[in-house]
């Protein structure tokens, strides 16, 4: 199976589950439902976003509008650059990482443009999916599902902090989707094991430049011997 192969199977297989975890969460649960995987580590807790990636927020219409295109840009940007990898000797793990990157983001761009237009709300019901009277926002101004909760850790901060003293706190209090978890696995990845990809001293030479540079040192030694 060819690097091109494998990196597509990773981005539909991806967003495949995304999708289908997501259709499942609000086509089953209302905002705030939820099952208990495993009480105090693992919940699926379902809630939308309106904004970035672990529910981060990110202006309103106008904003939203503007994060959505942004998005559009990079998974194209991200895109371009992944068929430039496919055509270079390069480890098939810098590939992938890529893969999953834009693979995470394709699928929350599929939930603000799509979810607003095919779901109507998930206040205090549980949403249908085409439903007869429209879905809830246009086009872009969809909400991004969330569901993986893991509140590893609960207390209360110490009193003597200041502005926080005595405050709940939960970690890790952000809930997520496949989609932010694909996209960090495959920016901590990239950190982590290929960071000497993107040195320019590791950089793979391509093969019309080391034509380029033989050339060159045959005419300095050919200069050479005629000087001699």
């Amino acid at each position: 199976m060819s690097a091109k192969t494998k990196s597509i199977l990773i981005i539909l297989l991806i967003l495949f589950f995304d999708q289908l975890l997501k259709i499942w969460i609000k086509t089953n649960m209302m905002l705030g439902d939820e099952i208990i995987i495993t009480k105090n580590w693992f919940i699926i807790h379902f809630v939308e976003n309106n904004g970035m990636a672990f529910g981060l927020e990110f202006g309103n219409h106008i904003g939203k509008y503007f994060l959505s295109v942004f998005r559009i840009i990079a998974v194209g940007a991200i895109g371009w650059y992944i068929t430039k990898l496919w055509k270079r000797n390069v480890p098939f793990g810098v590939i992938a990482c890529f893969s999953l990157i834009m693979a995470g983001a394709i699928g929350n761009i599929l939930d603000s443009a799509f979810y607003g237009l095919i779901f109507n709300e998930s206040y205090g019901h549980i949403a249908t999916l085409f439903p007869a009277g429209g879905g809830y926002a246009s086009f872009l101004q969809g909400r991004v599902v969330d569901m993986f909760y893991f509140p590893l850790i609960s207390g209360n901060f110490p009193s003597w902090l200041p502005f926080v003293g005595g405050d709940d706190f939960i970690f890790f209090r952000p809930v997520f989707n496949m989609a932010d978890s694909s996209i960090t696995v495959g920016i901590i990845s990239i950190l982590i094991f290929y960071r000497r990809f993107f040195d320019e001293k590791h950089t793979p030479v391509a093969p019309e430049t080391i034509e380029e540079v033989k050339k060159e040192i045959e005419t300095e030694e050919t200069g050479l011997d005629v000087e001699g």
